[in-house]
């Protein structure tokens, strides 16, 4: 699983927004900005032309979703090796196990200024932490292997979800959650793509090379993916 980080500058493909109309490509354009711009679609080409690797679905779940979803499992557990105070998102944990309700997770994954150096780079971790706590609580409790918690579970996060249109029918979208349930979290690697902070910019990222390049080459060919590819130069390693 890879993470983009928002701020990170790339070259955005000619797309066709919402309306149709055509939009032309742009060079030096900040990641998070295609969706508000452009849309999702766009989103995607993007991804599609600066890893070389096919996208074959998009799912958008939204703030109110994501707690739901969380509450409907029961909460997820968590681990942190030290104390987080933000007074921004809320947060407030000390170091140890917590298990989180949808709220507080949701405080989770957004919170940035009680962690790290305050950046969004710093946030990627924490929300690639509870990516794979998430992924293995709904393991545990064996939400995928059965058709009707799956369904339940789909049901419930159908009306926060933006997918693509093959996954637009309820029937669908569980049925990709069951195709997901051989995947193991304890075999999962988060890697967020190597970044440099950009010389014109520094408030801004670029794709560090030859290590991004590296990574996506790993990915299209589904070979193990080298350290050398982990290591991201805005924050001295991988995350």
């Amino acid at each position: 699983a890879v993470s983009i980080p928002r701020d990170t500058l790339v070259t955005r493909p000619e797309c066709k927004d919402a309306d149709g109309s055509n939009v032309a490509g742009a060079e030096r354009v900040m990641f998070n900005s295609i969706y508000s711009q452009v849309g999702p679609a766009c989103v995607v080409k993007t991804v599609e032309k600066m890893s070389g690797v096919r996208m074959d679905h998009y799912v958008e779940i939204d703030f109110a979703g994501f707690k739901d979803l969380v509450d409907a499992i029961g909460g997820v557990e968590v681990t942190v090796d030290q104390d987080i105070h933000d007074k921004s998102s809320g947060l407030d944990l000390t170091a140890g196990t917590h298990r989180l309700d949808g709220t507080e997770s949701l405080q989770f994954v957004r919170t940035r200024h009680g962690i790290g150096d305050g950046s969004d780079l710093g946030r990627i971790g924490l929300q690639q932490e509870f990516m794979i706590a998430l992924l293995g609580e709904i393991k545990k409790q064996d939400l995928l292997g059965s058709p009707t918690k799956t369904y339940k579970i789909a049901d419930t996060l159908t009306a926060a979800l933006t997918t693509d249109s093959e996954l637009a029918s309820l029937t669908a979208l569980a049925d990709f959650g069951r195709s997901m349930n051989g995947v193991d979290p304890g075999s999962m690697e988060t890697i967020m793509l190597p970044v440099a902070y950009d010389k014109r910019d520094p408030n801004r990222v670029v794709a560090a090379e030859p290590q991004a390049s590296t990574l996506w080459k790993a990915i299209r060919s589904d070979q193990e993916i080298p350290e050398s590819a982990k290591k991201s130069p805005a924050t001295g390693g991988g995350s």
